[in-house]
């Protein structure tokens, strides 16, 4: 008898909920019944065609383990990294499986996603969650993870003057992490709303149109393809410009003023999970303020057109109810 489970499914860019059959763990893998998901830009280019993907959706959530073969982890609530590198290759092998040629993606390259009732993952991407962390805040784990990314790229000393550009999620979030380090950064937005959820914090928000400064440091974060033309506006000669933008837009790119003004282009994407589980068990992030509405998965198509609209901030599916 094949077991059946509800799950969002993108295929030729459009999403329907299905009764599918459950996934099976395999070697060194275990079965995780998801309690919640996160819906990001990613998420919504990908309808857009941002990658060929057929299959389930989602790869931000949290859940309890449902089977481990080896019996250890059952009954833990746990949050999972996205990418699964196949495991001999040069870039596996030295610590790169995030860049691996042959890797899936959790709900984004040949690897089912998880927004569905189960979800498989291999032992080793898999993070216990602190008892301290609400299911709410653990699944922020990975797009914090993402912010997090940028301090393992860039160094930045105390003087730099530093602005995220986008007041969207992970905006919100990579302000966050600046503020962890001592950093008082600017966010340049166009929602007054939003970007008052990160003032608390030290964070001044500014009207990104009005602003015509210059800063050592830029985040790109606006998940736009014009994006990265209003960054170069607004780096100092020998700046650094950071890019999280994930986009099915193609940007045009004036490569003059980033050959004249000596930028550094840096491009960032996943990042570390303990770090970012060990910022969330410190309680000090506004994250409850980020999140807009929470919608049940037999709604996730009305979820993932709700997060679409312009302004909405985080949107959830919960896969329990």
């Amino acid at each position: 008898m094949v077991i059946k489970i509800k799950a969002l499914i993108l295929k030729d860019g459009k999403v329907s909920l299905k009764n599918v059959p459950a996934p099976q763990p395999q070697k060194e893998e275990v079965l995780i019944r998801v309690s919640l998901g996160g819906i990001c830009r990613t998420d919504l280019e990908m309808v857009k065609g941002y990658v060929p993907f057929t299959g389930i959706m989602g790869h931000e959530f949290v859940g309890r383990v449902e089977f481990d073969p080896q019996s250890e982890l059952n009954g833990t609530r746990v949050v999972g990294e996205i990418n699964i590198g196949c495991g001999s290759c040069s870039f596996c092998w030295t610590g790169l499986k995030n860049h691996c040629q042959n890797r899936e993606v959790i709900g984004i390259r040949r690897r089912p996603g998880v927004f569905a009732e189960y979800v498989v993952l291999p032992r080793e991407n898999i993070y216990p969650v602190p008892v301290e962390i609400s299911d709410e805040e653990a699944v922020f784990t990975e797009p914090l993870a993402a912010a997090l990314q940028i301090l393992e790229q860039v160094h930045i000393p105390p003087s730099y003057k530093v602005a995220v550009l986008g007041d969207g999620r992970l905006g919100l979030l990579v302000a966050m992490v600046l503020v962890e380090t001592g950093l008082q950064p600017l966010i340049l937005g166009h929602h007054k709303e939003k970007m008052d959820i990160v003032k608390p914090l030290g964070v001044k928000g500014v009207i990104a149109e009005e602003f015509s400064g210059k800063v050592d440091l830029l985040v790109e974060c606006t998940g736009s393809s014009t994006g990265f033309q209003k960054a170069q506006e607004n780096v100092k000669p020998r700046g650094t410009i950071v890019l999280k933008t994930t986009t099915t837009g193609k940007a045009s790119v004036d490569l003059a003023p980033l050959v004249s003004g000596e930028i550094t282009v840096v491009g960032s994407r996943c990042g570390p999970f303990t770090p970012a589980l060990n910022l969330l068990k410190r309680g000090k992030l506004p994250l409850s303020k980020m999140v807009e509405k929470v919608f049940t998965l037999s709604q996730g198509e009305k979820a993932l057109e709700y997060a679409s609209r312009k302004g909405v901030k985080k949107v959830l599916l919960d896969m329990e109810c």
